[in-house]
């Protein structure tokens, strides 16, 4: 009996809190914020993320010839600058995609497509093409808001 009065005696001891200092917890704890909508100036803008990849998909490809083996390397390149350039920004809390598909331009006809399932408020994308006489790229950035 002596042995399950210690372990007795030792649980209440665990189960008991004292009062000062749980009141002294709840006064220091912060209310939780839920942000479900980003501000109006940190919104994804379509125009301005087009107009960035424009000048990157010049940048990287202007006096290029379309070659197999650096095409792979190209698109990486210019995914990450776009993705780099997107943080840059400032869109708090989106989470980007992007893509970037480069292919020998020989008049041959290419559709791409693309569907998504988002909140047509917050969410958003933007593309743009480069062509020239020996290869094209298209180029599509998405912003995902985090909730």
């Amino acid at each position: 009996m002596g042995v399950e009065g210690e372990l007795h005696g030792t649980k209440h001891e665990k189960e008991e809190k004292p009062k000062d200092s749980v009141g002294a917890q709840e006064a220091g704890k912060e209310e939780n914020t839920y942000v479900i909508r980003p501000n109006f100036q940190h919104k994804f803008r379509s125009v301005m993320v087009k107009e960035m990849i424009h000048m990157v998909l010049t940048d990287k490809l202007s006096g290029k010839v379309y070659e197999p083996d650096n095409a792979t390397e190209w698109t990486r390149t210019i995914s990450d600058t776009i993705k780099q350039k997107l943080k840059d920004m400032g869109y708090d809390r989106y989470k980007f995609i992007v893509q970037v598909v480069i292919a020998e331009q020989r008049g041959q006809g290419t559709k791409m497509a693309c569907r998504c399932f988002w909140d047509a408020d917050t969410d958003s994308y933007a593309q743009d093409m480069y062509i020239n006489d020996s290869l094209v790229c298209v180029a599509a950035a998405f912003g995902v808001f985090h909730y």
